[in-house]
């Protein structure tokens, strides 16, 4: 019978070899080729579908069950920062515990918290009329650097820093080889901690954290309001 359709047609050849093949007869040399060519085309088809297919959705339902950050909640929670006082919030939108020890990034934070708590302090009290160097007479805070800078107090002051730094940074050390001292603990201040719970020193810690926190903000509010308006505490313009 004469074959009208292209397709049918070749779909019944396509058959018909396949079965002569299966059966043990022996095939033609261009019967070879044509069945050859077709499980090229097949192979293709299959392996065109299958990049179409729907992904597998266990990532998908993994990436939804990662515990979001409570301050950033469209974030995952820093993993690095679990188990430090403070860090129950979660805040590191930068990732950069990833990429720094935490002990080295909390010594940090601790040292200008403390810092920045004597800085506001001192701020204030200057704009209220304390003076701590004679040279600093009729001086606001804002306007007591470039002045004492001219007059080189600043400049010995920055030696004492450096001299500080250089000190503190040997226990830094120590502590990022494995020494297991905690972040912050230079043997200061050890005696308020004395006959109090575990509950109440990880209290005080908690608030240290907080206050260094707050006094950061405060310092950089204050000198930013007092240098734009050229006033004053309490620094309204």
């Amino acid at each position: 019978t004469t074959c009208t359709n292209g397709l049918v047609c070749g779909l019944e050849k396509s058959i018909l070899v396949t079965a002569r093949f299966a059966c043990g007869n022996l095939l033609t040399v261009k019967e070879q080729q044509i069945l050859t060519m077709k499980s090229v085309v097949l192979a293709s088809l299959f392996a065109s579908a299958a990049a179409f297919a729907p992904a597998k959705s266990a990532s998908k339902a993994t990436a939804l069950n990662v515990e979001k950050s409570p301050a950033v909640p469209f974030l995952p929670y820093p993993e690095n920062c679990k188990g430090y006082i403070g860090e129950d919030i979660g805040f590191d939108p930068l990732r950069i515990s990833d990429y720094f020890p935490m002990d080295y990034l909390r010594e940090s934070e601790i040292k200008h918290g403390r810092i920045a708590q004597l800085a506001i302090v001192g701020y204030i009290a200057v704009d209220l009329g304390f003076v701590v160097h004679p040279l600093g007479q009729g001086l606001s805070s804002a306007t007591a650097h470039d002045a004492l800078v001219e007059k080189g107090v600043m400049g010995n002051a920055l030696l004492w820093v450096c001299i500080f730094e250089m000190v503190s940074y040997l226990a830094v050390a120590e502590m990022l080889q494995g020494s297991g001292r905690e972040p912050g603990d230079f043997g200061f201040g050890k005696g308020f901690l004395k006959g109090k719970s575990e509950a109440q020193i990880e209290k005080l810690k908690y608030q240290e954290i907080m206050n260094g926190r707050l006094a950061m903000m405060a310092f950089g509010g204050a000198v930013t309001q007092s240098v734009l308006y050229n006033t004053g505490f309490p620094y309204f313009g």
